[in-house]
């Protein structure tokens, strides 16, 4: 089987997971998406896929679901730093050392790109407001390992990893990390978690 068609979970493939992004399809020619250490990134994906994104996708449709960005290898991490000469902008934001998009890729000197490890993804639902799609995973209890929230009509970032943080992040106008304006949601997962450290005893 050719690994592009690779199901990672009930309805994304590897493909599809990654070839998302505005800025592959503008440099498709010149990009490899796809992962190098495939023994450590398809597993990670997987996960992903089998606890986040299969029970979101089961809840709200496939036609709903929208993936703004997926696994992010070499090639594309590249071009994403790389500015575009029309708007003199930066093609994305990159932050392989924390985000978890580059999932278990390693650099020449044998260190993970990222070292919390997992994997991450963007992603949108169709006619429903971000901070209510946060609010379903919560509800949901969503075992993620870290979201971020970008504004009630930008997509989230969720990751799910070894470490099982939940952190919950959202973002000033200048695009610093802050806490400021969620305390409700870090409230709500925090109960959560009480509750099944509850359940456990």
């Amino acid at each position: 089987m050719n690994i592009k068609n690779l199901k990672l979970g009930k309805y994304l493939t590897l493909d599809e997971f990654c070839t998302c992004t505005q800025t592959y399809h503008q440099y498709a020619n010149q990009v490899n998406p796809f992962p190098k250490n495939i023994q450590e990134v398809i597993p990670a994906l997987q996960d992903l896929n089998q606890f986040i994104l299969d029970p979101t996708i089961d809840f709200f449709g496939i036609d709903r679901f929208h993936l703004t960005y997926g696994f992010c290898s070499q090639d594309l991490k590249k071009f994403l730093e790389k500015t575009d000469p029309a708007t003199g902008k930066k093609n994305g934001r990159v932050a392989p050392e924390l985000d978890q998009h580059m999932a278990h890729e390693v650099k020449n000197n044998g260190k993970y790109y990222c070292e919390r490890l997992g994997a991450a993804c963007d992603f949108l639902i169709t006619d429903l407001p971000s901070d209510q799609l946060v609010e379903w995973i919560l509800q949901t209890q969503l075992p993620f390992d870290s979201l971020y929230f970008y504004g009630t009509q930008r997509p989230i970032h969720i990751s799910y990893g070894p470490q099982h943080k939940r952190d919950i992040w959202t973002f000033t106008n200048l695009g610093q990390p802050t806490k400021k304006g969620i305390e409700q949601w870090l409230k709500l997962s925090k109960q959560i978690l009480e509750q099944k450290d509850t359940r456990l005893l």
